[in-house]
């Protein structure tokens, strides 16, 4: 016989294990390779994976000044999985690619913190490890290649796992920063073609991602006209995309943001521009004085106008 302090009891009891096991899923994460075996294209000899710290830069070129945590030589691509917690749960991911030129990834400020962000709103971050630096044949001035192997595979692999993760498959997003909001864009863009041969069943799963927020992406303007760069088009079943850059940056200029705005118009995509005034590179999520702050309040609101999101209670 149950008794009646279990009965009048269990359901709290059961909410406070599950929500600790969902923070201790916060505090340590899930972390899963997504190739079985090594990387495709994968000519990188670079010693073993390590942390560094990023410059401290001045206002003129960046919102965070302060040095910040990043991560470089990245052989073996993975992702790194934070839970919300139970009572705000929806069901809704979004693969983060953090910034580096495609040459280190900006760990701490474009991926832990906008993790915790998105926990914040009920979404699952999902921070995608992808090989940095570049390979031998991957020009600086241009976006690295290998990259987008890796996030064409991460949405494939996460939503072949919706279950498990208690994803909703047809929820998957994906948001990017400097580098990685051109790595975001354009596996926005290309999901029609596989950037590598199909590895193992989990290839045959779409890649597409159901939504997309760059946010002061580079790499994303014809060096010399104001078109897409050559590497970017943009199909008309691309899906919804929210734009974020900062009015001052000098780093990634904000035109390229305009002129994929424009591109996603021409092609019928629904999208939405946000720049904000005298910002410059490089906020994240994080509070700053300038008002680009705001950005992450849009952008779940636009999140619950697409129904990515629940409305807002």
């Amino acid at each position: 016989m149950t008794s009646p302090f279990f009965s009048r009891f269990a359901p709290a009891f059961f909410l406070l294990i599950s929500s600790a096991c969902y923070l201790s899923a916060a505090e340590n994460p899930v972390i899963v390779e997504i190739w079985p075996g090594k990387a495709p294209d994968e000519i990188g000899n670079f010693g073993p994976e390590r942390p560094r710290m990023s410059p401290s830069l001045d206002h003129k070129q960046v919102e965070v000044t302060e040095s910040t945590r990043m991560l470089t030589d990245v052989t073996k691509p993975s992702i790194t999985i934070y839970q919300p917690t139970p009572e705000k749960h929806t069901g809704t991911a979004v693969v983060i690619c953090p910034g580096g030129g495609y040459w280190n990834l900006y760990w701490q400020l474009e991926g832990e913190e906008v993790a915790e962000w998105l926990n914040s709103v009920g979404v699952t971050g999902i921070i995608l490890k992808y090989r940095v630096p570049r390979r031998p044949g991957e020009p600086e001035k241009e976006p690295a290649k290998r990259p987008l192997q890796d996030a064409q595979r991460a949405i494939s692999f996460i939503r072949s796992k919706a279950a498990e993760y208690k994803i909703n498959p047809e929820r998957i997003g994906i948001m990017g920063f400097s580098a990685g909001g051109h790595l975001a864009i354009a596996t926005a863009t290309s999901f029609g073609k596989r950037t590598y041969g199909p590895v193992d069943d989990i290839d045959k799963v779409s890649c597409r991602p159901d939504f997309a927020v760059p946010v002061y992406s580079g790499y994303l303007k014809a060096k010399d006209t104001d078109e897409l760069a050559a590497d970017l088009q943009v199909p008309g079943n691309t899906p919804p995309v929210f734009l974020v850059h900062g009015g001052a940056d000098i780093i990634s200029p904000p035109e390229g943001s305009v002129i994929m705005y424009l591109a996603l118009k021409k092609a019928g995509v629904p999208a939405e521009l946000h720049i904000y005034a005298n910002a410059a590179h490089d906020f994240g999520v994080r509070k700053v004085q300038n008002p680009c702050s705001a950005w992450t309040t849009s952008c779940a609101e636009w999140m619950r106008n697409e129904k990515f999101l629940p409305a807002a209670k």
